[in-house]
């Protein structure tokens, strides 16, 4: 009997210092995490999205930490818009650093609202890099029912009116939700943007461009996280 009791402790304590180690692992990881982006090495041009949502930005701090490039939210729809687009792209410039501009596409409003939207906030100069429209909600909870198909039509008339205000082929920042919901990337030929921390995601049907690497990077450029994004070298 003692023999068994004493076994029994041990397996206890064993099964306790796993238990620590585990979450000592893990408490590690997400602290790493939080300061994690890839290797220079691997991707020399990386840079940062950067919306209201992130407060208030040192961009040369940004640089300091190796960004190359910015990309500011501008537009949301027909009607949202960053309220932070002027300042932001003003320190930006100033900072040095290449600066592009994101509207989010909303499936339930008409391309042309939305592209009057983002032409009322982003400058038409040849410096800015590509546009970028962000793919992340779906019709689903539209008032009124929009097929999939006119879902698609209303995006690529949006991509044609934001493409000949800039002058350049726009960019897809593609979620997966979306990206599951409408199979988007096999069906637009343009560069793609994807999204998921640490491991570069298989989700599209084509090679990205950009990669968000980390959605959530801790730095000192701003008190709220940034989303850290790199090239395809």
């Amino acid at each position: 009997m003692a023999r068994r009791r004493k076994s029994a402790g041990w397996g206890i304590r064993i099964a306790g210092f796993l238990l620590l180690a585990g979450l000592a692992a893990g408490a590690w990881f997400w602290w790493d995490l939080q300061k994690w982006t890839p290797s220079e090495d691997a991707y020399p041009d990386q840079g940062v999205l950067i919306g209201q949502g992130n407060g208030a930005v040192n961009f040369n701090t940004l640089a300091a930490l190796g960004a190359n490039f910015v990309y500011l939210e501008s537009s949301i729809g027909n009607h949202g818009l960053d309220q932070r687009f002027a300042k932001n792209f003003a320190a930006a410039k100033e900072a040095g650093l290449e600066v592009g501009a994101v509207h989010h596409f909303d499936p339930c409003a008409l391309a042309d609202g939305q592209s009057a939207n983002f032409f009322t906030i982003v400058p038409r100069e040849r410096g800015l890099m590509p546009p970028v429209i962000a793919l992340a909600e779906t019709a689903e909870n539209c008032e009124k029912r929009v097929s999939d198909a006119a879902v698609e039509s209303e995006l690529m008339t949006l991509i044609n009116q934001i493409e000949n205000h800039t002058g350049k082929p726009a960019i897809l920042k593609v979620d997966p939700a979306f990206e599951a919901a409408y199979e988007i990337s096999a069906r637009l030929e343009r560069n793609l943007w994807v999204t998921r921390t640490r491991f570069a995601p298989t989700y599209a049907r084509r090679p990205w461009l950009l990669w968000s690497a980390n959605e959530a990077l801790r730095s000192e450029a701003s008190e709220q996280p940034v989303e850290w994004v790199v090239v395809q070298p």
